[in-house]
């Protein structure tokens, strides 16, 4: 089923151009919203608790522009199994990347953290266009195999190496090279009692871990993506350093620092955020310290 579903409607809706995709968003955007609610009690939730202090207009006006931009994510999705090489240059750029030339003429390989804000998928996918480090994408395993095979040729056709979480620890402990690491830090852990709790959005917040141990066990430099959204299909990233040096930094310091960035990052433009992901499903434990210390810069 999904072998024909790819074959007949995917592939083909992925050579139409994006300018007549964002046409179908907009329709399909306005039906999840006011016809089907999808995930609306959790999107409605997330937003209250995250912005106590917004009236429901404002509340409901940023609902319906996330509703926009998830379609848009979608449909831009589907036009990235086709999508060419100059195109997708043009639509993912790199603001700044002499920040990270001298990381690589030390031939240090660099740990790059950032939300799912604005289309990362894109940015990450271009960015082997811009930089000389090897790019290396930490993704999670999709359960349906044929569906994870082609996602993860599409995510590797300009350059970008894809390495499964599952295989983290060996592919550090491996020589990969002067490479740049992209870790998504927003995903809520597995497990609460091995994670960094903080306040992220008004909510005691369970953070992965993994970025900065990572980090700190190796002292790669930290960078952080800022992705911003220029026009509607057209993004870019900035990047940040966090530190050259975390094995210097006490333990926590890694982890608060880019949760206070990507946090800025969703105030300025709270609809470009994953609303819809379930990520306070856990709770404190008891007697857990939270943290409150302020970036690192």
């Amino acid at each position: 089923m999904n072998i024909v579903l790819f074959y007949l409607l995917i592939k083909p809706l992925s050579y139409v151009p994006l300018p007549v995709m964002h046409r179908f968003s907009d329709a399909l955007s306005w039906l999840l919203f006011r016809v089907f609610g999808f995930r609306k009690k959790v999107i409605l939730g997330n937003l209250e608790r995250s912005f106590p202090e917004k009236p429901a207009k404002e509340i409901d006006r940023i609902a319906r522009e996330y509703y926009r931009h998830l379609c848009d994510l979608v449909v831009e999705a589907v036009r990235s199994f086709s999508i060419p090489e100059e195109e997708i240059k043009r639509r993912g750029k790199m603001v700044n990347p002499e920040i990270l030339e001298p990381f690589y003429e030390r031939q240090q390989p660099v740990i790059l953290c950032a939300g799912h804000y604005n289309n990362w998928e894109m940015t990450a996918t271009a960015m082997p266009m811009y930089i000389k480090h090897r790019v290396v994408g930490l993704y999670k395993p999709l359960k349906d195999q044929f569906f994870n095979q082609k996602i993860t040729v599409s995510r590797s056709r300009f350059g970008m190496d894809m390495v499964s979480i599952r295989k983290t620890r060996e592919f550090f402990e491996a020589d990969h090279g002067v490479s740049i690491i992209l870790f998504a830090t927003d995903q809520a852990p597995s497990n609460p009692n091995r994670a960094y709790w903080t306040e992220f959005l008004n909510q005691d917040t369970a953070v992965l871990f993994g970025t900065e141990a990572y980090a700190r066990k190796y002292n790669y430099p930290v960078v952080f993506g800022y992705i911003d959204k220029v026009k509607r299909g057209y993004y870019e990233i900035r990047f940040k350093v966090i530190s050259e040096d975390p094995a210097s930094l006490p333990a926590g310091a890694i982890s608060e620092a880019h949760t206070r960035l990507l946090e800025e990052e969703i105030r300025q433009k709270p609809e470009y955020w994953l609303w819809s992901h379930r990520r306070w499903k856990h709770t404190r434990p008891e007697g857990w310290k939270l943290e409150t210390k302020s970036a690192t810069n």
